[in-house]
């Protein structure tokens, strides 16, 4: 009992050290080290590393390696634990659609809400726009165009709701993602005028959102979300939504 409860007392202050971000290296210092920082056998030690590592903070690099990685709690990780859930409860796909579709809006009328918007969201959506590659197509062109759905996420300038929102747009990512690779091989992927549709959505949402029409801009990206969301729901036919898959582990999981 000892033990556990040193472990417990070791991972509570190294658990706060993680948030505070005081690792900034992404690293926590050697395990040799944490023993002599703490005055800790190396049972408590790796008992106190493996509760961190089970709660997503840490990846313990076992053999010549060695070293433990720090993770700092964000979307991704939210979106994967969220759809880890979903996924144990059953729900759908189409589910996890309707519910961005109701949430992510909000977001682009928090943008366009925004009195500082012409410094701090406007530049920021339109360089995104300008750096995706026009002649984009399959996974490619998925990737980002979602990238722009997670910038006006992470623009929106409210932390819970940018974190909330943002893991549930890394999840429907995922599915969007394995959705357009399986388009690609069976060479069934929306053509260039599909494409250029969704570019200049993307690029009317940000004058919506340059000129403070709030409004318009929530029920601008609703259209346009529902629109896009139905391509992806009419084909994976009622499956439940994927957060375990190696691809899916590997979006969600990789920042």
């Amino acid at each position: 009992m000892h033990q556990v409860r040193v472990a417990e007392s070791v991972a509570s202050e190294l658990r706060a050290r993680i948030l505070r971000g005081e690792f900034s290296s992404g690293m926590l210092p050697k395990q040799e080290d944490l023993r002599d920082e703490y005055g800790i056998s190396h049972p408590s030690l790796r008992e106190a590393l493996r509760i961190l590592e089970t709660e997503g903070l840490v990846t313990v690099r076992r053999g010549n390696v060695g070293g433990a990685s720090v993770h700092r709690p964000g979307e991704g990780r939210f979106g994967y634990s969220l759809g880890i859930a979903l996924q144990s409860a059953g729900t759908r796909i189409d589910e996890l659609a309707a519910s961005l579709a109701r949430l992510e809006p909000l977001c682009a009328r928090l943008c366009a809400e925004n009195p500082n918007r012409g410094t701090e969201v406007v530049p920021k959506l339109r360089k995104v726009l300008a750096q995706a590659p026009h002649d984009d197509e399959g996974v490619s062109f998925t990737r980002s165009s979602r990238d722009f759905h997670a910038a006006v996420v992470d623009l929106c300038g409210d932390s819970p709701i940018q974190l909330i929102v943002g893991g549930l747009v890394r999840l429907w990512t995922a599915q969007e993602e394995a959705w357009a690779e399986t388009l690609s091989l069976e060479g069934e992927y929306p053509g260039h005028e599909a494409r250029a549709h969704a570019t200049k959505a993307h690029a009317r949402l940000v004058d919506l959102i340059d000129a403070g029409n709030a409004d318009e801009a929530e029920a601008y990206s609703r259209k346009h979300i529902v629109a896009t969301q139905q391509l992806v729901i009419a084909k994976v036919d009622g499956r439940v939504v994927d957060a375990s898959s190696t691809r899916a582990r590997r979006h969600l999981l990789s920042a």
